[in-house]
């Protein structure tokens, strides 16, 4: 271990270290191994694993692993309940600061872009109305989004333009925050870190993810995907707007729903996963503050970057946590 001095190579007194990258490439075992070295705590950064019970499908760390390192923002929020990004950021920057009041390190791992920037970004979260939203999902429902995708071009030309009709989610919110506060910026604007922070990413081959993807799916339908999905539909997984969606579980919800078979569920399951993870690497590739680690033998050159970015760091200023 590096040690618990707060000025010593493990971090500075309010650092933060993000492990990302695309869904089964290895993130949590990397984050374990760095968390051990740097004297840290781990956040979790994966949408998905704020939900409670969704253990298996979210290839959540497993007790044993949490209590080798303290995890934190886990089972944040019933299957019922719709998670939000305001919450998880107020909810993470609360941690965060307790962690540093500890001497230690922060630790950030997960996939979900959106969720590592509300956490490690100075970005500021619309505000939302969930009864106008819950309206406004009814009117596209019931009226097209293609209708709704006109009321928010006619409101606000440049989120129209900018959002893709299609996306119906998304057309609702935007439109919720032009009713709210007059305009809705439809891109993030550009990263302006909150603490200073460390972006280490982790990638594979396309055919090695995609046979990682494959073996992870089948084991989960093997160690009991199917049974811990009719467990949560008993707690209203079927009727949460977030969670039902989840890959794994939509799928196992299907077959058990009799739509289709076992083999159709796995494959449905390995399907969308390689499409989440190609939207991941889109997405995250785009990031240029990220640092691409080799495949294989991370931590090292892991390290090694965390200490040569507190000693860059360290030359030019001293930050202190709210």
């Amino acid at each position: 271990m590096l040690g618990n001095d707060t000025n010593s190579t493990s971090g500075s007194a309010t650092q933060i270290v993000v492990v990302t990258g695309p869904t089964a490439v290895g993130k949590t075992e990397l984050s374990l191994r760095l968390a051990e070295q740097l004297n840290a705590e781990i956040i979790n950064g994966d949408a998905m694993q704020c939900y409670q019970g969704l253990e298996i499908g979210t290839a959540k760390p497993t007790l044993v692993e949490r209590e080798v390192v303290p995890h934190h923002l886990f089972d944040l929020w019933q299957v019922t309940e719709k998670a939000t990004v305001a919450e998880y950021q107020r909810h993470g920057r609360d941690v965060a600061n307790a962690i540093w009041s500890r001497g230690r390190t922060v630790v950030v791992v997960g996939g979900s872009p959106l969720y590592l920037r509300a956490l490690c970004d100075e970005l500021d979260i619309p505000p939302q109305d969930l009864i106008l939203r819950a309206e406004l999902a009814a009117r596209a429902e019931q009226e097209g989004g293609a209708v709704l995708h006109q009321e928010l071009s006619a409101l606000d030309p440049e989120a129209g333009a900018a959002i893709d009709p299609r996306n119906v989610r998304r057309v609702v919110r935007a439109l919720e925050v032009v009713r709210l506060t007059g305009s809705f910026t439809a891109r993030l604007p550009e990263p302006k870190p909150w603490r200073p922070t460390v972006w280490l990413g982790i990638d594979l081959p396309r055919s090695e993810l995609d046979d990682r993807i494959s073996m992870r799916a089948q084991s989960m339908w093997d160690n009991g995907l199917l049974q811990e999905t009719e467990k949560l539909m008993d707690c209203g997984l079927a009727d949460g707007e977030t969670a039902r969606k989840a890959v794994g579980y939509e799928q196992a919800m299907a077959v058990l729903s009799g739509d289709m078979s076992r083999d159709q569920g796995i494959a449905e399951t390995i399907t969308a996963t390689r499409r989440l993870a190609r939207r991941q690497q889109r997405t995250l590739r785009r990031d240029d503050r990220i640092t691409w680690l080799p495949a294989e033998n991370q931590l090292e050159p892991a390290i090694d970057f965390v200490k040569n970015f507190n000693s860059t760091f360290g030359r030019t200023q001293s930050p202190a946590a709210d």
